[in-house]
């Protein structure tokens, strides 16, 4: 099916992004510049913030608007997706409820690209986590297993291990997992590797060999599989669809 050039004209307008997301009260929705500072932002955004008026946060950094150690943070996220061009996906954090206290939510960043294939622009949401039957220690022990997968998606990484940095037995944090994500210990290790090794074929062009080793795989070909398995193409062929014109 092709898109009319005048519907493309409708989508090339974030007013109406913004509008539809006014309306979805448990989710924060924004646009930040170059430099980080909020160029659209939705009301449930503004709300959080203790403001009553988007243009409030317009041309604000998060670390001006957030408190501290929240804004410190989403600021230093945004300048590692502006800088590396890498999304952050179904990132597990804390930032604002309604309440004006902590609440955990599920954080989605990507980077805009403008004609010229440069980021001009960052886009995200934060999706309130309130999952029955899940408690908010129970979002800190997952979180603590996240960012050591970020930090050492390069290297072998055991179910074992994380179970131990969170305090749980594998099946504690399998439930865990289970009820926030729907997917076990060993599926959110193989999902961040893909996640990252997917950004890395749509950006530079490594050798896919470099690209595997750096996610973990120290066999092209065990990548190569594990990849079509979880994406449905080669590493080879996504590379080349997303870099078709």
């Amino acid at each position: 099916m092709t898109i009319k050039p005048e519907i493309h004209a409708v989508l090339d307008e974030p007013s109406y992004v913004e509008t539809l997301f006014d309306r979805i009260p448990d989710v924060v929705f924004f646009i930040k510049d170059r430099g980080g500072r909020y160029a659209v932002v939705n009301q449930t955004l503004v709300t959080r913030c203790g403001r009553r008026h988007k243009n409030e946060l317009l041309g604000q950094t998060a670390r001006q608007v957030f408190p501290s150690p929240l804004g410190n943070r989403f600021f230093e996220q945004d300048r590692m997706v502006l800088a590396s061009g890498i999304p952050i996906a179904q990132n597990l954090e804390l930032h604002l409820y309604p309440t004006r206290l902590e609440g955990w939510c599920l954080t989605d960043k990507l980077p805009l690209f403008g004609d010229d294939g440069q980021i001009t622009a960052i886009a995200g949401i934060s999706r309130d986590l309130q999952s029955p039957g899940v408690e908010a220690g129970h979002l800190a022990e997952v979180a603590s297993a996240l960012e050591h997968i970020r930090s050492n998606y390069g290297s072998e990484i055991r179910a074992e291990e994380l179970a131990k940095i969170c305090g749980l037995s594998i099946y504690q944090l399998n439930r865990r997992l289970r009820a926030i994500f729907g997917i076990t210990v060993s599926q959110l290790i193989t999902k961040s590797r893909i996640d990252i090794a997917s950004e890395m074929l749509r950006g530079e062009p490594l050798p896919i060999a470099e690209i595997a080793y750096s996610c973990g795989y120290f066999d092209q070909s065990a990548f190569s599989r594990v990849f079509r398995r979880t994406v449905g193409l080669t590493p080879r062929q996504y590379r080349a669809r997303h870099r078709a014109p």
